[in-house]
């Protein structure tokens, strides 16, 4: 028992060592004899070892690079990765590699031979990610808990090496400020600093509250971003009948009395549902710079929004449109009226009276209703009216939920207006890529658009 004790001292110093001198993060054990045989019935190697570059800590929109050492030269081994969400559903990926003549693997040369991908995938790990639950969304709601990765070497299914990525949704210095201001409710992400910032209104919202880790995340880029919450989140109606624009407004008035944020520009960023919103806000609310609207549609749906004495009917919907896929899950992509129908027309929002710019991200694969042609409609509308304050991205081959790089890929999900599990569209490969770059396309917009400066914090360690 003493000489096991002398062995797990002996592998702390030696860990404690190399975390000093080594700017790698290594999972590595040199040990007793004793101590390693009780280590190898945990299926931990003494000579291999997994390394995340720069770091094992980064902030969660960023990559890593996945080395491993210490293998047999042409070894094959198993790498694995794994993620458990709020609600406790797990994400896993796998693949297999062989190690080179030195015994190396790098994620960033070697291709996968098999597995959740195949071929030269540097975060394929982390993107091919997905539970073994079809219709499991990853929740992420509190940005102040570490996501934690854990990566696994595996041989004659033995762990030979692990470690895990600590992914970051908070920058240094960034401010999280629960925000229940007269009726607005929210989160307000506020950059390190006295500012100025421009100002961004977030309309993302999930199961109910505000989604943080989008406005988290840009406020690490120096913009105050009030994550907005309108529906069934704290005293917010579960249900509503109708949208009263001037609550938007309260919110959009709320942002811009900030000290860090008076006297500058305003931007509104949507997607999904919350699109028709901002769409509207942007064309009746004084003040807006820039909107961008991620798989959005170009009528108002769902229910009615009211501004003063403004009222925008929804686009009406038929369930009985709606088919079912191979695979068993519902396909409501074909069920929205069309918005150019004689009978929808009044649906359409008047995105021509807008003053600030637009930026329409769309997938073509997008199966929860028809974001590309949607997409397109608001485009024509623009430059029928003589306008070229647009700007239109494609993906070809994304699903519905653009969010922020390495999220998992949601092909499927609960749906409230089709009280079914239905199909999102899209392939996990071409929805990473789109996710990644769709976020930069964002924040160089609001950038040129608002004029913010380049305040690129770094990452919370």
């Amino acid at each position: 028992m003493q000489d096991w004790l002398v062995g797990l001292t002996t592998a702390v110093k030696h860990q404690k060592k190399n975390h000093t001198d080594d700017m790698f993060s290594v999972l590595k054990y040199a040990v007793t004899p004793f101590a390693r045989n009780t280590l190898a019935k945990m299926h931990y190697s003494s000579e291999v070892s997994i390394r995340l570059l720069p770091s094992y800590k980064c902030s969660f929109e960023d990559p890593v690079h996945v080395t491993v050492s210490g293998l047999n030269p042409q070894q094959r081994v198993n790498l694995r990765s794994k993620i458990t969400d709020e609600k406790g559903h797990v994400f896993k990926a796998s693949a297999t590699y062989q190690a080179d003549s030195s015994g190396q693997v790098d994620l960033n040369r070697d291709p996968s031979l098999g597995g959740s991908f195949t071929g030269v995938e540097p975060m394929g790990l982390f993107w091919a990610l997905k539970a073994d639950v079809v219709s499991s969304k990853f929740t992420l709601i509190d940005v102040t808990r570490t996501q934690l990765v854990d990566l696994e070497c595996v041989s004659d299914d033995k762990v030979i090496a692990k470690v895990t990525n600590e992914r970051h949704c908070m920058a240094d210095g960034v401010r999280r400020i629960p925000v229940t201001e007269g009726r607005i409710r929210g989160t307000l992400f506020m950059p390190p600093g006295k500012g100025p910032f421009p100002g961004i209104l977030d309309t993302n919202v999930f199961r109910g509250g505000p989604f943080e880790l989008r406005a988290a995340l840009l406020a690490k880029r120096g913009f105050a971003v009030l994550a907005f919450a309108f529906q069934g989140y704290q005293d917010l109606l579960k249900k509503v009948d109708k949208f009263d624009l001037e609550y938007f407004e309260e919110g959009i008035d709320f942002l811009r009395q900030q000290q860090e944020v008076k006297d500058q520009k305003i931007g509104l960023l949507s997607i999904s549902k919350s699109g028709d919103l901002a769409l509207s806000m942007a064309t009746f609310l004084p003040g807006i710079s820039a909107t961008i609207c991620i798989n959005g549609c170009n009528a108002n749906t769902v229910v009615p929004i009211y501004y003063k004495d403004i009222c925008i009917p929804p686009l009406k919907f038929d369930v009985k449109k709606s088919k079912m896929t191979p695979s068993g899950l519902v396909d409501i992509g074909d069920c929205m009226n069309d918005p150019m129908s004689k009978e929808e027309l009044p649906s359409v929002i008047p995105i021509e009276r807008a003053s600030g710019k637009f930026m329409f991200i769309m997938s073509e694969a997008d199966r929860n209703w028809r974001s590309a042609y949607y997409a397109k409609l608001a485009c024509d509308r623009l430059k029928a009216h003589g306008k070229n304050n647009y700007e239109l991205v494609r993906y070809e081959k994304a699903g519905h939920f653009i969010e922020v790089p390495y999220m998992p890929f949601c092909v499927a999900n609960f749906h409230a207006a089709a009280n079914h599990v239905v199909f999102f569209g899209g392939e996990p490969k071409a929805h990473s890529e789109a996710q990644l770059d769709a976020w930069q396309r964002i924040v160089n917009f609001f950038k040129k658009h608002l004029s913010a400066a380049d305040h690129n914090c770094r990452s919370m360690l």
